[in-house]
């Protein structure tokens, strides 16, 4: 058994105390292979605080900090002695102003990142990856852990095939930053992968109100964002033909619903050498 087999795998949750840091708090004390070793949160009146006590866990004896450095570099320190493969898990769940800058310090620390943050910019994507290939430091970046999202996703690239016309509509909570969702846009992306175009015009459009057909790509795919108090995170791909449309849709009725997937990602990002991007690459 290998050194790696023996010893849980430390995590750093970042954003700690947010609806989905919090939930992955729960999952990390609950899992039997993974070890809490860092909470980090940027609300001031909660430093030092112990996390489990703020999210009705109970004590944890891992208390707050809004020092992301200095507890991934003790973090770090902490098992540099363990060997390959059983460096510190950094799981992010911020905001996208932050998120590349704390993606980019977890690599320099010798931290596997797990970002589910979205908002990240294909620039910025381009250049984690570059970074975490440099370092041999195994890195992923998923915009859904869902692994009914994962079985949309590869639904709808199937049925793109055979569709000449398709929208996307994603529905979240309103206190998200980002618009469209990184899901959605992930969506689109492996819609596209096909290399076709879509939606192609049949007569000129005008607008008597300003972006209300939805954010247009390049391929001709539209994508259209809905913000509602009581969503928590829903997408629908509408397909479109002579007499007849065929609509995948799928709810995140719970954000426990993503921790099977936070989970494996957590498990197997240690054994990458390079970014990954997408649950679909974990699977």
């Amino acid at each position: 058994m290998t050194s790696s087999d023996q010893n849980p795998i430390p995590v750093v949750v970042v954003g700690a105390l947010g609806r989905m840091g919090a939930e992955v708090v729960r999952a990390i004390q609950f899992s039997s292979d993974c070890k809490l070793v860092g909470a980090v949160d940027t609300q001031s009146e909660k430093e030092g605080k112990d996390i489990g006590i703020e999210i009705g866990l109970g004590q944890l004896n891992q208390f707050l900090t809004s020092d992301l450095e200095g507890c991934l570099c003790t973090a770090s320190q902490n098992v540099r002695d363990l060997g390959i493969g059983n460096g510190v898990v950094m799981v992010d769940f911020t905001e996208p102003s932050v998120v590349y800058d704390h993606a980019r310090t977890a690599i320099a620390y010798g931290v596997h990142p797990v970002i589910g943050t979205t908002g990240l910019t294909t620039s910025q994507l381009n250049e984690l990856e570059v970074f975490s290939q440099k370092a041999s430091i195994g890195a992923a970046v998923i915009p859904n852990f869902s692994v009914g999202m994962v079985l949309l996703q590869q639904a709808a690239a199937a049925a793109a095939a055979f569709y000449e016309n398709a929208e996307l509509i994603e529905l979240h909570h309103n206190r998200k930053a980002d618009a469209p969702s990184g899901t959605c846009i992930k969506t689109a992306e492996i819609i596209e992968e096909l290399g076709k175009s879509f939606n192609k015009e049949e007569r000129d459009e005008t607008e008597s109100l300003q972006c209300c057909r939805g954010g247009l790509r390049k391929s001709g795919l539209r994508l259209h964002s809905i913000r509602l108090p009581g969503l928590v995170a829903h997408q629908e791909v509408i397909f479109g033909s002579q007499g007849e449309t065929y609509t995948l849709r799928h709810d995140t009725i719970e954000r426990s619903a993503y921790m099977p997937g936070v989970l494996l990602t957590v498990r197997k990002v240690r054994k990458l050498q390079n970014l990954v991007y997408g649950l679909e690459r974990i699977l």
